[in-house]
């Protein structure tokens, strides 16, 4: 009994490590993954020692039959070949399936950190715009005489800006409201930008233009 024991242990040794082989040279192998050929060689070793188990799951008799006709032996060892070259299935779907959902997970960490940081963008005038500051921790609360000196245009646009119904202001609408032409008012609002009098957002609707704190201030000291 040790002996036959002893022999259909070599026999799936053998299967396993030669459907591996088999599975190694039928794959594209990654000349610079090193472990490519022990991992096909582990992975029909384990398949091929897992046959045993497989036939005592439909009821065969096929181990204990190898003791009275050693024949049945090459039908065995027939078997955990099969199953050490179908272990190459296993390998090619389950590389596959990871590199696949690695794919998914970049794009969705991709979207997500871009949705964010749009949030984030969108957040931040309107968070600033309702928090009250502390004069001595606030670098804005310093003179302001060069921001007073503002041209006709620039104070229009600030004021329509900041005095609109909304925070987030779109092109059209403040064109529209200070009866300006796209030119002139993309000009306008690139120059409050540069004097942080103004800021500008992109978000799902488009860019939108914004009042910020130091540009409140110099608005309520317009006439």
């Amino acid at each position: 009994m040790a002996n036959h024991i002893f022999i259909l242990a070599f026999v799936m040794l053998f299967a396993g490590v030669f459907g591996g082989l088999i599975n190694f040279y039928q794959m594209n192998q990654n000349d610079n993954d090193p472990a490519s050929l022990p991992r096909c060689i582990v992975m029909g070793v384990g398949a091929a020692f897992l046959v045993p188990v497989i036939l005592n799951l439909v009821n065969s008799d096929l181990i204990m039959e190898i003791q009275g006709d050693p024949s049945r032996l090459l039908i065995y060892t027939g078997y955990c070949l099969i199953a050490a070259v179908a272990s190459r299935i296993v390998i090619v779907n389950m590389g596959e399936r990871i590199l696949r959902e690695a794919a998914q997970a970049r794009a969705i960490s991709d979207n997500v950190h871009h949705d964010l940081r749009m949030m984030q963008e969108e957040l931040m005038p309107l968070i600033a715009t309702e928090t009250e500051q502390d004069p001595e921790a606030d670098g804005n609360q310093g003179p302001l005489e060069a921001e007073i000196e503002l041209d006709v245009t620039s104070a229009k646009v600030l004021k329509t800006l900041g005095r609109g119904r909304y925070i987030f202001r779109s092109m059209a609408g403040l064109c529209h409201e200070a009866s300006a032409d796209e030119t002139t008012m993309a000009k306008t609002l690139n120059v409050l930008v540069a004097r942080n009098l103004a800021g500008k957002v992109s978000g799902s609707k488009g860019v939108r233009w914004y009042v910020t704190e130091k540009g409140r201030r110099v608005m309520d000291m317009i006439v």
